[in-house]
């Protein structure tokens, strides 16, 4: 089994991985060094979350339609091949937007429309996989290795990519895009490799689990610490996730630094959440999850903190210790949240809420690029200063940060149990779903 887990790691690593140049490379080169609107880039960036909503329809459909024998690898080529390709174009959207602005914007939506196509056909077939071949008892296992190998990827990667573009140059950095593009569709094959067993047809169909919009929401509204949860999770992870897009134009804009350097900040924040993943497992059972959570939750909070004062000081050396801090607080954040999320279902609704949960998490994502992008624009507009821009962004994160610690401390898991195993919440959600 930890040959598989293996595989699903690097599978997991390669989706991954066609998402860093584009938010740690490409996003600095349009609104840095082409000066492009942050707004126009974080409305491309969404775009892939758009799609989200077909995971639904794409995990019932390989459950029911396997394809030359196999129920999810053909679903997992497929999406992998478009990441591939969809970051190997991107690098495209700068050169012809600097040039032709409205086939760059229609190159744009095409390769990240093809990303975010790849990415949703892909996630929920490689998920469903592990969840398969792991089991329940090794189902924690497969996602620990499957998270811990993908930062370590990233952390090459982003590493990498500072290597390959140390200044921006159109043939260069679409060079260097093509090469990691390369190297996932090698990890992703490897981990295809006789991983999947082939489908019997005398063998029963799969049951999924599928639940519509209409009955996660009234889950989440009719249990109190479930609204609550869904809250706070939508107002720290909209925090955490918003700044993938600001940091490296940041980072040239109050510092100058350069292409190579920008690139770096992804392995430096990456590597400290690793860290924090290893301390993370040994404070499991020893340590309550809402502690763990709320000192994760609060080093970020001091990461932004830290960041707006070294734009403020123009000292980058403060900056560095922002983006540690906020590496080591996302690491810690994503297992004790992870872990608390799983508290937060009951065994005869697991798909229900894991759905629900999820269901904050895209919508987080969407909300925070969009916001940032957005913000950045504004304030830079009002105040004319671009940097102000920027520390507004970080310190409105900061802010969402400091409400969603408040909202942590009245999460209850007991009190959430009670709620959703009481006969009366049971028949009101079914009277309101239907």
């Amino acid at each position: 089994m930890f040959l598989k887990r293996l595989q699903l790691a690097l599978i997991h690593t390669a989706v991954a991985m066609t998402l860093l140049p584009i938010n740690s490379t490409l996003n600095r080169v349009m609104i840095f060094d082409l000066g492009i609107s942050k707004t126009l880039f974080t409305a491309l960036s969404i775009f892939p979350y758009l799609l989200a909503p077909a995971q639904v329809a794409i995990g019932a459909f390989s459950d029911r339609h396997p394809l030359f024998g196999f129920r999810r690898t053909p679903y997992i080529l497929a999406g992998l091949i478009c990441c591939v390709v969809g970051v190997a174009v991107s690098p495209q959207i700068a050169t012809l937007m600097s040039h032709n602005f409205t086939a760059g914007i229609i190159v744009g939506v095409l390769a990240f429309g093809l990303w975010g196509i790849g990415y949703n056909l892909s996630a929920v077939s490689y998920l469903s996989l592990a969840s398969e071949l792991s089991g329940e008892r090794e189902r924690g296992k497969t996602i620990a290795t499957m998270f811990t190998v993908m930062v370590v990827g990233l952390i090459v990667t982003g590493i990498s990519l500072s290597c390959l573009a140390q200044t921006y140059d159109p043939a260069t950095l679409s060079r260097a895009f093509i090469i990691v593009a390369a190297s996932a569709l090698t990890l992703g094959l490897l981990g295809l490799f006789r991983l999947e067993p082939r489908f019997e047809r005398s063998a029963p169909a799969v049951k999924s689990e599928t639940y519509t919009l209409k009955e996660m929401t009234s889950a989440i509204t009719e249990n109190p610490v479930a609204k609550i949860f869904f809250v706070y999770l939508l107002l720290l992870l909209a925090a955490i996730l918003s700044q993938d897009v600001l940091l490296e134009p940041f980072g040239a804009q109050a510092f100058g630094m350069t292409l190579e350097q920008t690139s770096r900040i992804v392995s430096i924040i990456n590597s400290f959440s690793l860290i924090a993943f290893l301390i993370a497992g040994f404070l499991d059972g020893r340590v309550k999850k809402k502690y763990t959570a709320q000192i994760g939750n609060l080093g970020a909070l001091f990461g932004f903190i830290l960041i707006v004062i070294s734009g403020w000081l123009a000292n980058k050396h403060l900056f560095y210790v922002g983006i540690t801090l906020l590496g080591f607080g996302t690491g810690l954040s994503t297992i004790a949240n992870l872990s608390l999320m799983f508290d937060l279902t009951v065994p005869e609704k697991v798909g229900l809420y894991i759905g629900a949960w999820g269901f904050s998490n895209g919508l987080s994502r969407l909300t925070g690029l969009l916001m940032a992008g957005v913000v950045a624009d504004l304030a830079t507009s009002l105040t004319g200063d671009a940097l102000g821009g920027y520390l507004v962004v970080f310190s409105l994160e900061a802010l969402m940060l400091f409400i969603a610690a408040i909202l942590l401390y009245r999460i209850d898991v007991n009190a959430f149990q009670k709620k959703a195993h009481d006969p009366h919440f049971t028949e009101k959600v079914a009277v309101i779903a239907e």
